[in-house]
């Protein structure tokens, strides 16, 4: 179905109450770095220019009337779980073709280039509502993909900056030549020095107190390391995420990783996936991301002679990318539907842009702005839904609702309860507005 065209006064009230009363508790972002061809998955043309068309064919979902192209069958049988926003659109030419500046776009919902630096939506849900489980960081950014880095914790206190893992694997949230006993005498030493202390009566040294109790606990709770410990999952979880021992490998565990970081009680999480270069599983792979300016449709890797900037990955239809995507996203909403998690959690499934819908000479799809897709699931997003259109060659929206990045993060917000409507503020007392120019999708609330 499409989205209406406009945004009446009832469906803004509507929204502006649902944000009140938060329908999500936490965010799972998934964040596939690159810019993946929605023509080739979420947004299939079958009616396209033979020429450029995608060798993927169309197949129905378990929605009447939704369709997916083959590279999401998987994916296709949890479509009842879903809404597809296909009407996406990237309106700054100044971020479009800047991967680095797209990410940080996507992380902020604020233009990159705007003179004040934007926080991650993830900072800000830590500021306004705090950590649901003092043994964890509030947000957590898991930064295997190259565009990590672009994260920014902005103008906000640097307790709200993301916590930042690499290929899953952590540092730092545990005690090294200390036990737990003795941390704890030291604390209370330092509390009895510091009693009676007219300085502790200050803001900001509360603050420092209740960062210093939270460390304590993150290092000495053990669940804080469980909840980042995919291998203790059962064999049958397990393979909801990959299909068999010899392809459990990354994608997979990061995406079970953020399962597990949700049920654990973060707030705000980001998957950024990007398999690492490995010459023995992926020869010739060494940049695998969906930056596929060359041979998108290869078998192996993207290496073309005459090749340009798409050189390093494998073509869209090989494991490590949609076969291992679809795998791990069917996997992620199954076990999250089961475990009861998509009432409370919204989980986003993002990239930068799309690609071109023509071909390019190098056998290739170029960035795209002007149409593409995301999808959403949980906190109460209406499954089987498709949102806005674009036209025969998946090119431009034809449908009368389009949405921008900034609208993406008013949904955020509103899902979370924050409100847009009131600003926060820099260390100077300015006022700052959050997705500004943004509005909350209305098709994702009901």
């Amino acid at each position: 179905m499409c989205g209406i065209a406009g945004v009446s006064g009832e469906i803004r009230s509507a929204i502006a109450q649902q944000a009140r009363k938060a329908q999500a508790q936490s965010v799972l972002v998934i964040f596939e770095q690159g810019g993946i061809s929605h023509t080739d998955t979420w947004d299939p043309k079958p009616e396209a220019n033979p020429v450029h068309r995608s060798p993927f064919k169309t197949i129905s979902t378990n929605v009447p009337g939704m369709q997916f192209t083959e590279l999401l069958g998987r994916t296709a049988l949890v479509a009842d779980k879903l809404t597809v926003v296909r009407c996406m659109r990237q309106p700054k030419p100044n971020v479009g073709n800047s991967h680095p500046m797209g990410s940080q776009y996507v992380f902020s919902a604020a233009d990159p280039s705007s003179p004040v630096e934007m926080p991650d939506i993830g900072s800000v849900a830590s500021l306004k509502l705090g950590t649901k489980s003092r043994h964890l960081p509030a947000y957590i950014c898991e930064g295997s993909g190259e565009q990590s880095a672009m994260s920014r914790l902005g103008f906000l206190p640097a307790s709200h900056k993301a916590y930042r893992i690499q290929q899953g694997r952590v540092s730092g949230l545990k005690l090294e030549g200390i036990g737990a006993d003795r941390l704890r005498q030291r604390r209370e030493l330092l509390a009895n020095i510091n009693l009676g202390l007219v300085s502790n009566h200050r803001p900001e040294v509360r603050a420092m107190e209740s960062f210093a109790d939270q460390a304590e606990d993150m290092l000495t709770n053990p669940a804080t390391l469980a909840a980042f410990d995919v291998e203790s999952e059962p064999e049958q979880i397990k393979q909801l995420y990959h299909p068999n021992e010899k392809d459990r490998t990354h994608r997979g565990n990061l995406y079970l990783l953020g399962r597990k970081l949700i049920e654990s009680g973060v707030r705000f999480v980001t998957i950024n996936t990007q398999w690492p270069g490995n010459e023995q599983l992926w020869p010739g792979g060494g940049n695998m991301n969906w930056d596929h300016h060359d041979a998108i449709y290869s078998q192996n890797h993207t290496n073309i002679p005459g090749g340009g900037a798409g050189a390093g990955r494998y073509g869209i239809g090989t494991w490590p990318m949609m076969p291992s995507t679809d795998w791990a996203f069917s996997g992620l909403i199954t076990d999250m539907h089961q475990r009861g998690l998509l009432s409370e959690c919204l989980v986003c499934f993002v990239t930068e842009f799309g690609r071109t819908p023509k071909i390019n000479d190098r056998q290739g799809r170029d960035h795209w702005v002007h149409a593409f897709s995301y999808a959403f699931a949980g906190a109460g997003v209406a499954g089987g839904q498709v949102v806005g259109e674009t036209d025969a060659d998946g090119g431009y929206i034809t449908s009368s609702n389009a949405y921008t990045v900034e609208d993406y993060g008013a949904t955020l917000f509103a899902k979370l309860g924050i409100n847009t409507a009131e600003p926060i503020y820099t260390s100077e007392d300015r006022p700052i507005f959050l997705a500004k120019g943004g509005r909350a999708i209305p098709e994702l609330f009901h």
